[in-house]
């Protein structure tokens, strides 16, 4: 499954805007976890996720092996992967692809196709891997292999800009009124550990926030990295911005996002897992994620 259908209301605009930039260029209360370790990037810029531990550094394989890697990708999920203006692949997954293959130093294609055809493409031997913002669950994990995580989606508060709520915690919200969509692994997540709110359940991303832009609700819980671009971009007048810290318990937000490789491919997957860290190490995954999340959604 995808990371988060949600995603795909990402505007157009801010494609076309990550294009040509491109171009130029769980200690917390009640089940909430702590943020993932970060890399410090450079004074005035935000945090950025980094899921690779420096003590714990991955051996380098024997790469000599690895003569081309060809990525499968989707076709239609910005700002992670889209069709540039040129037509040819574009968005955060695809830089990253390209980053890879310059780490391990051998020559790369990348081909887009919808996504419900990219595991069977994989496995039919039409690529090597699949770098398409694909979501590591245990239904997936019995179908192929995946590398380490490169990120994750946390969940996140967002309130109006003014509104007085200094914390963020299950007995500070009390009757608090928060905005929710329906059926959502957040609406879950607020019924087991937030009980003493008061949840306004809504059907889509939109109908939340526009309860919490008109103040129908005080705050609103939601998946952090379309929030991000939410309150990034034009329909949120700037109304709006992030309370308190990420929530990333694994159980209702899932276990990251990793690049899928066929089963038993240890080779592809232990190269990957080599290269992202490298990329990591040397900062070029902190250039990256700047380039494209102009708020932190962690």
């Amino acid at each position: 499954m995808k990371w988060h259908a949600a995603q795909r209301a990402w505007s157009a605009a801010f494609v076309l805007a990550v294009f040509v930039g491109a171009a130029h260029a769980q200690n917390a209360p009640q089940g909430a976890t702590p943020a993932p370790p970060t890399v410090t990037p450079p004074a005035n810029t935000m945090a950025v996720p980094g899921f690779w531990d420096p003590r714990r550094r991955p051996e380098r394989p024997d790469l000599s092996r690895i003569g081309v890697i060809r990525f499968l990708t989707e076709t239609d999920y910005p700002p992670f992967n889209y069709s540039g203006p040129d037509g040819m692949p574009a968005g955060f997954n695809i830089d990253l692809a390209r980053l890879i293959c310059e780490e391990i130093k051998v020559q790369c294609t990348i081909q887009m196709r919808r996504f419900d055809t990219l595991i069977d493409g994989l496995n039919t031997n039409s690529g090597d891997a699949v770098i398409a913002s694909m979501a590591e669950t245990p239904d997936m994990r019995r179908r192929v292999d995946f590398t380490d995580p490169y990120y994750r989606t946390p969940a996140r508060f967002v309130s109006r800009r003014g509104v007085e709520i200094d914390e963020v915690r299950p007995e500070a919200l009390e009757g608090k009124r928060i905005a929710v969509v329906a059926g959502t692994a957040h609406e879950a997540y607020l019924k087991t550990l937030f009980t003493e709110a008061e949840l306004h359940p809504y059907p889509n991303d939109d109908a939340a926030r526009a309860a919490l832009k008109k103040g129908d609700v005080e705050l609103l819980f939601g998946d952090g990295i379309s929030l991000a671009f939410w309150l990034n971009g034009t329909d949120s007048a700037n109304c709006c911005e992030f309370r308190g810290g990420t929530y990333m318990e694994s159980r209702y937000f899932g276990e990251g996002v990793g690049i899928a490789v066929r089963r038993g491919n240890d080779l592809m997957r232990q190269a990957f897992n080599w290269a992202l860290f490298r990329i990591w190490e040397r900062g070029r995954f902190t250039d990256l994620w700047l380039r494209y999340f102009p708020i932190s959604p962690y």
